[in-house]
């Protein structure tokens, strides 16, 4: 049951990633591109997000456990360090680069492009790197 409840999330989030927009770059590079040709249509999207995600987060965080399982798997870690701020400006600039982040870059490997493949790919390799240099 809880793969079945995986499968349908995982395909709804890869219908709203597409349905609002996410997987297509052009979309994604003018909703930051705030001093050109700026796209706020995304703008919608993030707000519609965050409001879900408010109200559904105080409902939530009232249960003992999810529906499908015995406990909550939250971060025990809430310490800002270098080590975040890092890699979160590698993600915000690969992000405005690239125009895709990871979500919507594997739905849209749906779409056969090779810029896409390239960027999983590379995506991959810099996560298998990253777990080569923690070992270290």
């Amino acid at each position: 049951m809880k793969q079945l409840i995986a499968l349908i999330s995982g395909v709804l989030f890869a219908l709203g990633l597409g349905i609002s927009g996410m997987t297509q770059t052009h979309v994604v590079k003018g909703f930051l591109d705030f001093f050109g040709s700026w796209n706020i249509s995304l703008m919608g999207v993030m707000i519609g997000a965050i409001a879900i995600n408010a109200i559904v987060y105080q409902i939530i965080k009232k249960k003992d456990h999810p529906l499908f399982d015995k406990k909550f798997y939250l971060p025990a870690n809430n310490h800002i360090d270098k080590n975040l701020l890092l890699g979160a400006a590698i993600f915000g600039l690969g992000w405005g680069w690239a125009g895709i982040c990871p979500g919507p870059g594997i739905v849209s490997l749906a779409s056969g492009k090779m810029e896409i493949f390239v960027f999983v790919g590379s995506m991959v390799a810099g996560m298998y790197f990253f777990k080569m240099c923690k070992k270290n």
